[in-house]
């Protein structure tokens, strides 16, 4: 049954070093609050898993936190590369960085096998690409009733999977709604689970189309109001689109990255103290 906790707590207790976690949201929703709070505890050597890793990613892995990372495509939405991401890869600063990259399509279904308790999912694709060259966990099987060749992905279940939600209970029932991507998959693959979410409530009113997320499925439910930032959580806060051409240039240069990094996140005790931090603040 989930638990309401403090972010520090949550991560201190439920993420150990050497372990995977899925930090899960698409286009909103993105937990960054959360990352950050990895990186303040100086969690080490974490395998990463995301569909879309963007800008909270490019911080973890720029912060040498990461050794490996299981994706399906990596940028910086609307901009361009990760470049600390790219630095990690082509220079292995601050360190070597392992890759498994998937289609959008293979990882969401290495999720719903992970969710739905089954050694591997049944799928097409993957074959005429170099991604089965790449990743033992993406191979060609014979389909058992026509012969047909299909392509199978191995179940993943990370250790402990975040994402963020607009709204929770004081039971620690989650409802999230909006664009919503493999959050809810990713969450029942998952051994644990982190929900952030923009604000506790009495009672959650339905909503259409909403995912909900019943406490017994989540550990610990965390209070961050704003913890999507520079993404958004839909009906609470605005995407700032400014930050993330701003991170371009941040992201390029080491020093710079280093100082920021610094100065925001490990100088900050919590989102609302990184929020503030960057009131006024150009670069």
């Amino acid at each position: 049954m989930a638990e309401i906790a403090s972010l520090q707590e949550a991560v201190q207790t439920l993420i150990a070093d050497h372990e995977s976690v899925a930090l899960e949201g698409f286009t909103h929703l993105i937990p960054q609050g959360a990352g950050h709070e990895i990186i303040r505890q100086g969690k080490k050597d974490l395998t990463l898993i995301r569909l879309t890793p963007d800008l909270i990613y490019d911080q973890l892995i720029g912060m040498g936190l990461v050794k490996k990372l299981i994706f399906s495509w990596g940028g910086n939405p609307g901009v361009g590369s990760l470049h600390r991401f790219r630095d990690a890869v082509e220079h292995q600063w601050p360190r070597e960085l392992e890759l498994e990259e998937h289609t959008h399509a293979g990882l969401a279904n290495r999720y719903v096998a992970g969710a739905s308790g089954l050694p591997f999912m049944v799928m097409k694709g993957y074959q005429g690409t170099d991604l089965l060259k790449n990743t033992k966990n993406a191979a060609v099987i014979d389909c058992p009733f026509t012969g047909e060749k299909v392509a199978a992905v191995a179940a993943i279940n990370p250790d402990t999977t975040i994402i963020h939600a607009q709204q929770a209970d004081r039971k620690g029932n989650v409802q999230l709604w909006g664009i919503t991507g493999i959050q809810k998959e990713a969450a029942f693959s998952a051994k644990k689970v982190i929900v952030t979410v923009e604000e506790v409530v009495d009672k959650i009113e339905p909503r259409p189309n909403a995912v909900f997320l019943p406490s017994f499925t989540i550990d610990a439910v965390c209070k961050v109001p704003g913890g999507t930032y520079p993404s958004y959580a839909l009906d609470y806060t605005k995407r700032d689109n400014q930050f993330y051409k701003k991170w371009d240039s941040i992201s390029r240069d080491r020093n710079t990255f280093m100082n920021w990094m610094e100065r925001h996140v490990l100088q900050t005790k919590n989102t609302e103290e990184f929020l503030r931090s960057l009131e006024g603040v150009v670069t």
